[in-house]
């Protein structure tokens, strides 16, 4: 493992101290822990811009969409086992 020294406003630092001492963790892992998590987060965004891309490409081609309300009301309901009527595409 290598060293990495990094310079924090105090302001920043004590937010930091006072979120791990919360989280029951200590300073130097909760900074671990969201280095990860943003590394991870930056990584992925590249496949999820390119996934809207290819949505936005296939509307433009062929002008079907769900309404997001129907999507929804169908898998909550499908979620806790109710018997759902499959949303419908409509044409922009």
């Amino acid at each position: 493992m290598s060293t990495t020294a990094l310079k924090l406003p105090d302001e920043l630092k004590e937010r930091i101290i006072s979120a791990a001492e919360a989280a029951g963790k200590s300073p130097h892992a909760f900074m671990i822990e969201a280095l990860a998590a943003q590394t991870a987060l930056a990584e992925r965004r590249p496949a999820f811009v390119e996934a809207a891309q290819v949505a936005e490409q296939e509307v433009a081609e062929y002008g079907l969409v769900y309404d997001a309300d129907e999507v929804f009301s169908y898998l909550q309901d499908k979620l806790i086992g109710k018997r759902a009527k499959r949303p419908k595409a409509v044409k922009l």
